[in-house]
């Protein structure tokens, strides 16, 4: 009896631990299977946030990259005009100081203002400059004076072509009139019984009697 009783035992308890052993087995492998899951997520965020972190930091390379942008010449408007400007105006000097030097040599003639008659001090100047400007020079030095369209200039200045100016016997404010050809020197048609001649402004006489200078040819007043 106590045999079978003890066999009895037996067979319920191996009956139990064969029952038990797949459940505690599987119980393992479902442990090992979600502790697995957990790791390749983990793995995975981890993956997605060094992806989008490098991304950020490729993007802000790309954004502070400073673009190059090709040097083109600078040519400006302005300074093709005022080199236009500038070549019309030293055609024009060249155009007066030929037609004034033609007249070297000529005796001067009282209201004259052509080469057939001889000239006077304002009638060289208005004859050489008359048709090169498009306004109207007058006819005395002391109105070539005193004309608005023409540019006053400092002696120190002085160019080419420049009109100076002389007061010698008190008529008016100027009552003589030259043309400045460079080096200190300007073209006159002086008094009667003198020829047109070239005389420097740095003589006595004339740096007492000198009053001024003007500017006739501008890029305003040419033609």
């Amino acid at each position: 009896m106590a045999r079978n009783r003890k066999f009895a035992l037996t067979v319920c308890a191996l009956f139990l631990s064969s029952a038990l052993v797949p459940h505690a087995l599987a119980a393992g492998h479902s442990h090992q299977t979600t502790e697995h899951k957990a790791r390749a997520h983990k793995s995975g965020v981890s993956h997605k946030t060094v992806l989008r972190t490098s991304k950020r930091h490729t993007g802000a390379r790309s954004k502070k990259r400073p673009t190059q942008r090709k040097t083109r010449p600078h040519h400006t408007g302005t300074t093709s005009i005022a080199s236009a400007h500038k070549d019309r105006i030293e055609k024009a000097r060249k155009v007066a100081m030929n037609k004034l030097m033609n007249q070297l040599g000529k005796p001067y003639h009282w209201g004259g203002s052509s080469p057939r008659t001889g000239f006077d001090c304002s009638g060289l100047i208005w004859y050489a400059y008359k048709d090169l400007v498009n306004i109207r020079i007058p006819r005395t030095a002391n109105g070539m004076y005193h004309l608005r369209d023409a540019a006053p200039v400092n002696r120190s200045e002085l160019q080419r072509g420049d009109l100076v100016f002389f007061r010698i016997r008190g008529r008016g404010t100027a009552d003589h009139v030259g043309v400045y050809v460079g080096n200190g020197k300007f073209i006159q048609s002086p008094r009667t019984g003198r020829d047109i001649q070239i005389t420097s402004l740095s003589d006595n006489y004339w740096q007492r009697h000198y009053i001024g200078a003007r500017r006739v040819m501008t890029p305003d007043t040419l033609r």
